[in-house]
């Protein structure tokens, strides 16, 4: 757990989604928190930020892309690797470019967990083809069917930490309407591979991203904030790294949900504040008899049991759930973490 006072403990309740897309985003975002008692400058505001930033305390800055909408597909897949061969697997699966993610989970037998982002839907099966043949292990694909909820927030202890979803300033900025179309033009492109890490943690953000294009800082307002309204960009805020804020179990909660109730379950599930990830995914006869996923995060042991306890007793409004419907797998090692490949995705969808 990091070492954070008062302040930036209440910078980081407020701002995890709902920064202003603005040319001058910290005089409004300093307002406002001095709306909510917390007495901070513009020029306080933005230097504690960027010391966040370097210390680690946060993984990024600025807008949460939406890979899914930018083009191209993920999926996660599940495969069990031999403990004398634990490593040499992981090798082979991590060699991979196109797996972004790869996890150790507490299972007993599908311990390797890892997602598969392609450009061309039709490269899954071709890369876990591969995968196969080079670990000798069977791999299990299992797509998302339906998003209930993604919102990794991570509240600390302190200011504001009882005010829901933190600070909201995304109303800020330039009017703009969603347009209906999913491809992205060239410049649009430019755009979202200059901000896929994130926005600089300079003094004006906005007007350096545009610089660095080439473009007028109304043009980079005015797309993030249209991409924000279109769903290509999540939120625009502060990312915390949840293992500095003391987030230190991540635990995957899985439920055999009949079918009749999972699109029922989904929203209410998805509605509790710890849950920041909720899918229904398909099953696999015989090796997974799972269709509901639900990630929490939890500071101790106690607290990540507690919630989950929470689900299960949810679930038990709409059915009968019993020890067997249900597994936590705890995640035991991160293998890989190398982000989603955005900029393939969004060349392959820029017309």
């Amino acid at each position: 757990m990091t070492d954070l006072d008062a302040t930036d403990r209440a910078i980081l309740n407020a701002y995890q989604g709902g920064f202003p897309v603005v040319a001058d985003p910290y005089e409004s975002a300093a307002a406002a928190l001095a709306d909510h008692g917390v007495d901070v400058t513009a020029e306080e505001l933005h230097d504690r930020l960027s010391r966040l930033d370097e210390e680690g305390v946060l993984t990024r800055f600025g807008a949460l892309i939406n890979a899914e909408a930018i083009g191209g597909t993920a999926t996660l897949v599940a495969m069990h690797a031999p403990e004398e061969r634990f490593d040499e697997v992981a090798e082979q699966v991590n060699a991979h470019a196109e797996v972004a993610h790869n996890y150790e989970r507490e299972h007993p037998h599908l311990n390797m967990w890892f997602v598969v982002s392609v450009a061309d839907e039709d490269r899954v099966a071709e890369v876990l083809a591969e995968i196969e043949a080079e670990t000798g292990q069977e791999t299990y694909n299992l797509p998302k069917q339906r998003e209930f909820h993604v919102g990794a927030k991570f509240p600390v202890e302190g200011p504001l930490e009882d005010v829901d979803g933190g600070i909201d300033l995304s109303d800020l900025g330039p009017e703009v309407e969603a347009e209906d179309r999913d491809s992205l033009t060239p410049r649009e492109r430019d755009l979202v591979v200059e901000i896929q890490g994130g926005l600089p943690t300079t003094r004006t953000p906005y007007r350096d991203v545009a610089e660095a294009l080439g473009e007028d800082v109304d043009w980079v307002l005015e797309t993030i904030k249209r991409f924000d309204r279109e769903g290509k960009v999540r939120r625009v805020g502060v990312i915390p790294n949840h293992y500095s804020l003391g987030y230190s179990e991540n635990g995957m909660t899985v439920w055999n949900v009949p079918g009749d109730v999972v699109d029922e379950v989904g929203p209410e599930i998805a509605a509790f504040d710890f849950v920041t990830h909720c899918y229904r995914r398909p099953r696999h006869d015989g090796v997974w008899e799972y269709n509901f996923f639900a990630m929490t995060h939890g500071r101790s042991e106690e607290e990540s049991e507690a919630r989950v306890e929470q689900v299960r007793e949810k679930m038990a409004e709409h059915w009968d759930v019993t020890d067997e419907d249900w597994d936590t797998l705890f995640s035991t090692g991160i293998l890989k973490k190398t982000g989603i490949r955005i900029e393939e995705r969004a060349d392959a969808n820029t017309a």
